[in-house]
């Protein structure tokens, strides 16, 4: 009896303990997610990409690569890319790492502002290698962003501000010539024509056929127009045919750069000069204006007629003001600069055939006006020593004369 009972009492105490084992055991560790750790886009995947897709606020912008290798923005005109600009963006891209699973909520997703902030990577036939949408920046650093249309909200220390304007994505450097390959210039000039200048070596002094007697052509004042004339940045683009351009070119300095590998630049640089215009006369009170101002015969007869009002006729004539003419300033147009090489595969003439080219004001007005701003006065010649007089008694190789 005693024997039947213990037993009983063991199988209810290794149910118990089974049921204890059971409610406490611990959970099964979470399964890693294969993204953590890993970068927001693998190297390789941006080593293959062959187009580029932004879009951020209703904006968006196409980079493709082309057959060469050049990028190229593609709703802008498919002008050249800056690449370094697109080197600094896959880096981030690249350098960024999925830091933690947020959620797989999709009403805690909704609250990330996952909008149409995205990025796109496609490879040459147009497949999608990557595609990261970008929601808010998180409080601690980061940002949210889900990969495709995963039902999953990553954080990522991804901290780049994404530019979704086609224009900001184009290379604006027009031209890059350096200095020391500068082998001559022509800079014209409204007065007296060009001045030429140039050197047969980069080590060279600058001369030229124009320099007048007793000065030397300003190295430095070469230097700036080098500079200037030689790093061209456009600012803005306009369409070939527009008024503005078409004004400019009617006011144009030409300076031609000569490399010493034998390839020359022509750089014509223009804008519409500031006009003054005469101002139509003001209304009358009686609201006419121009010509209907002046009245009728009778009117411009009682305004001939002196009017004394009691002075004498030389103190009325005295008091009389003539009117003065009023005019009006219109500004100068903006600065448009137009470049031709004579390398015909140079990309420069491709791009003059797309777009005119806005540049700064400062690089047209820092320019020298006048000829004479290229030379300055040539550092006087040392006098030669004066000679040592002659010895009464000889040179001491020979012996005096008696």
């Amino acid at each position: 009896m005693r024997l039947k009972t213990l037993a009983i009492v063991v199988a209810a105490l290794a149910v118990l303990s089974a049921i204890v084992y059971v409610v406490r055991r611990p959970a099964p560790p979470p399964s890693a997610d294969a993204r953590l750790g890993q970068p927001l886009v693998a190297a390789d995947t941006a080593g293959n990409a062959a187009k580029l897709l932004l879009s951020d606020q209703g904006k968006n912008v196409t980079l493709t690569r082309d057959d060469s290798g050049t990028w190229r923005v593609t709703n802008y005109y498919d002008l050249p890319a800056d690449f370094s600009k697109l080197s600094r963006l896959v880096s981030d891209l690249t350098e960024a790492k999925i830091e933690r699973l947020v959620t797989s909520n999709s009403e805690r997703i909704g609250r990330l502002e996952f909008r149409d902030t995205k990025i796109e990577l496609l490879d040459p036939a147009g497949k999608a290698l990557a595609a990261v949408t970008l929601g808010k920046n998180a409080d601690n650093g980061g940002r949210f962003v889900r990969f495709d249309s995963e039902n999953k909200a990553y954080l990522a220390s991804f901290r780049a501000w994404l530019d979704a304007e086609p224009k900001n994505w184009a290379n604006a450097q027009l031209l890059n010539l350096k200095s020391e390959d500068i082998a001559k210039i022509e800079i014209p000039f409204a007065e007296g024509g060009a001045v030429t200048v140039s050197r047969a070596k980069k080590v060279d002094t600058w001369t030229s056929p124009q320099t007048p007697a007793g000065q030397q052509v300003k190295a430095d004042k070469i230097a700036s127009v080098l500079s200037s004339v030689g790093s061209l940045r456009f600012s803005d683009t306009t369409a070939p045919d527009d008024a503005k351009v078409v004004d400019a070119k009617a006011h144009l300095r030409t300076f031609t750069l000569t490399t010493f590998d034998g390839k020359t630049y022509a750089v014509a640089l223009g804008r519409k000069p500031e006009e003054k215009k005469l101002k139509p006369p003001s209304p009358t009170a009686d609201g006419k204006s121009g010509p209907a101002a002046l009245g009728s015969l009778s009117d411009l007869a009682k305004k001939d007629a002196p009017a004394t009002d009691g002075k004498s006729d030389a103190a009325a004539s005295a008091d009389a003001k003539p009117l003065e003419p009023e005019f009006e300033t219109i500004p100068a147009g903006p600065v448009f600069a137009f470049v031709t090489s004579s390398d015909e595969k140079a990309p420069v003439n491709a791009m003059m055939q797309k777009r005119a080219f806005q540049i700064g004001d400062w690089t047209f007005t820092g320019l020298p006006q006048k000829r004479d701003e290229l030379f300055e006065p040539a550092p006087a010649k040392p006098a030669d020593s004066p000679k040592p007089p002659e010895s009464a008694v000889g040179s001491p190789s020979e012996p005096a004369k008696s």
